[in-house]
């Protein structure tokens, strides 16, 4: 076994052990490839592989958490081991070389996702379950039909609009998201190489409702194939209420699948009950869940 950094041309096996492990996660390999490549800005991130005789079995991201306000805050994210290489270390030497990594940072308090199986292994490690996290899958086979938005409302693609607008929809709608982490600090920098230059970002399906010329709810669109992710849907909260954000979504949805989206995956803290009920509404069902799991590092 081998440790060592992520480098772009990892990418297609790093996105094939991810289809393996997590089936109802979309990044695709271009996407993935960039983001090794040329990692988020201000964040301080990085990744690590495993191999095993050349082959890619392990991955795990470490970064800085730039979104909060909170200080000395940093996420491990998506430590996973191919199936047939677990139980022999892999998963403990890929959180070493990430610990290892943030705690010269100065980051002492870490948020990591696992699945229920892996608990266990979380806890030995010093990591308590903090948050559940539900990821559901919806058939776009029929799609969802083209809402007729009521009067005053303009529900259109992305493409085309000034992406500023959204970014002020997006920072006000995720204030009060549930979570582990306030995202109240996510710079313009930020969310535009997460959200609008992001590969994968459908700009013709993600839709946003607009009323006087001001975003008011949005859904996003990230695509792999056939296969896409709501990366995120929101409502500013003055407009909170009126059907706007269920309304957007199944937009998004109807021009997904009039693009050659065929599944849709996406994922709610369980705590979201908003969310939750606009996605049983609009006929999601559950596939997964993982843990969000916190650590102090001393």
């Amino acid at each position: 076994m081998r440790i060592r950094v992520a480098q772009p041309d990892d990418a297609p096996d790093v996105v094939a052990l991810r289809a393996t492990v997590h089936p109802y996660l979309v990044r695709g390999v271009e996407s993935t490839r960039k983001m090794i490549a040329e990692p988020p800005p201000g964040e301080d991130w990085t990744a690590f592989v495993a191999e095993v005789d050349g082959r890619v079995v392990g991955w795990v991201s470490a970064e800085r958490i730039g979104t909060t306000s909170a200080a000395n805050v940093g996420g491990i994210n998506l430590l996973h081991v191919h199936p047939e290489h677990r139980r022999r270390g892999v998963g403990t030497a890929l959180l070493t070389a990430a610990t290892d990594y943030l705690r010269p940072l100065g980051i002492r308090r870490v948020r990591a996702m696992a699945q229920p199986d892996a608990l266990p292994f979380a806890r030995h490690h010093g990591y308590e379950p903090s948050r559940e996290v539900r990821y559901s899958a919806l058939d776009l086979n029929p799609a969802p039909a083209l809402p007729e938005p009521p009067p005053g409302v303009r529900l259109h693609p992305i493409a085309g609009l000034d992406p500023h607008l959204l970014y002020v929809a997006d920072v006000a709608s995720a204030a009060d998201e549930p979570g582990d982490v306030p995202v109240d600090a996510k710079s313009y920098e930020s969310w535009q190489y997460d959200v609008w230059d992001n590969l994968g970002l459908d700009k013709t399906s993600s839709t946003a409702a607009e009323v006087d010329g001001v975003v008011v709810a949005f859904s996003l669109v990230k695509r792999d194939g056939d296969r896409m992710w709501s990366d995120y849907t929101g409502s500013v909260p003055a407009y909170r209420g009126r059907g706007l954000a269920r309304l957007a979504k199944a937009a998004a949805l109807h021009r997904a699948a009039a693009n050659g989206v065929r599944i849709a995956y996406t994922s709610n803290d369980e705590a979201n009950a908003p969310m939750l009920a606009i996605n049983a509404r609009l006929g999601y069902r559950p596939v997964g869940s993982q843990w969000s799991c916190l650590a102090e590092l001393t």
